[in-house]
């Protein structure tokens, strides 16, 4: 039996309550809306709370494009202690005692990971080794063998440091971990550090100041408003070059046909946008034609849902 078109389509920032897992949240809000096409773009750990953007029916479709956002997160570490997973929640591996620190001694620390740099992930992470991820590993206590990955982090503002607790405000590309860069923070001072809290301020252009909690989205389902709190398809391509289409090149992107491009575009991949808002597809620039090919096209059923497409690029007429 073919499945049921989904009724919501878009992108919900939620505030990830501390002590729930990235894929709880996904589960209530499967709940929340009523059906099973709801995922998450980008994970954060059950210690952390903030911005975890959800997306549901078609939305799931651009996902990517929102984990590939800047990221913005608040830390607070304790000095003196490390752990197997870099975090409070891990098994102490080590207790050091803490050297007589000044500001600029962290502030110096700090300084060394600015920039592009290679950075060791947590064995305690969802990297996967061998097609298993390695927080599956490390919790049978077996020996979890990662490579340094290249990351890159703009900036890292200390915002206090009263010893035993050092807090700061990281902006960083997707991919940094900052349980890493806490536990290798406290290396550098030498007596070792832990991560205890994390907030994620910003995800893109999504902030916790904008985001919904659980509590809210529930009630709002309840009362039938849920479907306000979701951002349309576009929130996640505003990195993207925007289109305008009319109802003739609407049709041949939703017959796999490519469309001609009026202005050379500065990025290769942009969006189809129709009068009313609508996302239509998303593009890629074929600079040997001039033309917009469709990548992943979009359509409205009668009910005025987005549901999908096929994408079988055709010839040019």
């Amino acid at each position: 039996m073919r499945e049921k078109t989904p009724t919501h389509n878009g992108i919900l920032n939620i505030n990830k309550p501390t002590g729930w897992t990235s894929h709880d949240v996904v589960a209530k809000v499967r709940r929340l809306l009523g059906q099973r096409e709801v995922g998450h773009a980008g994970t954060l750990d059950p210690l952390a709370t903030g911005v975890l953007l959800v997306c549901a029916g078609e939305a799931t479709r651009v996902s990517e494009y929102l984990m590939a956002g800047q990221k913005v997160y608040r830390a607070v570490a304790r000095l003196g202690v490390t752990t197997d997973t870099y975090d409070i929640d891990g098994q102490i591996t080590a207790e050091k005692p803490i050297p007589r620190l000044t500001r600029q001694d962290v502030r110096r620390a700090l300084d060394r990971f600015v920039g592009a740099i290679q950075q060791m992930p947590p064995a305690f992470s969802a990297i996967k080794k061998d097609g298993v991820p390695a927080y599956q590993r490390a919790r049978k206590g077996q020996e979890v063998e990662l490579a340094a990955r290249p990351v890159t982090i703009h900036r890292i503002e200390l915002l206090e440091f009263q010893s035993p607790h050092v807090t700061i405000e990281v902006v960083c590309d997707p991919g940094t971990y900052i349980r890493s860069l806490t536990h290798d923070m406290g290396q550098v001072l030498g007596c070792g550090a832990v991560l205890i809290q994390l907030t994620r301020l910003r995800s893109g252009q999504f902030t916790v100041e904008d985001a919904n909690d659980l509590e809210t989205l529930a009630e709002a389902a309840r009362t039938g408003e849920l479907a306000r709190h979701l951002h349309p398809l576009r929130a996640a391509l505003y990195d993207l070059t925007p289109v305008s289409i009319d109802a003739a090149a609407s049709q041949r992107l939703m017959h796999g046909q490519t469309i001609p491009c009026s202005v050379t575009p500065k990025m290769d991949t942009g969006y189809a946008l129709e009068f009313d808002g609508t996302v239509r597809a998303i593009l890629t620039y074929d600079a040997a034609t001039n033309l917009w090919r469709p990548h992943k096209v979009f359509a409205t059923d009668d009910g005025g849902r987005i549901s999908a497409a096929p994408c079988l690029l055709s010839p040019v007429s």
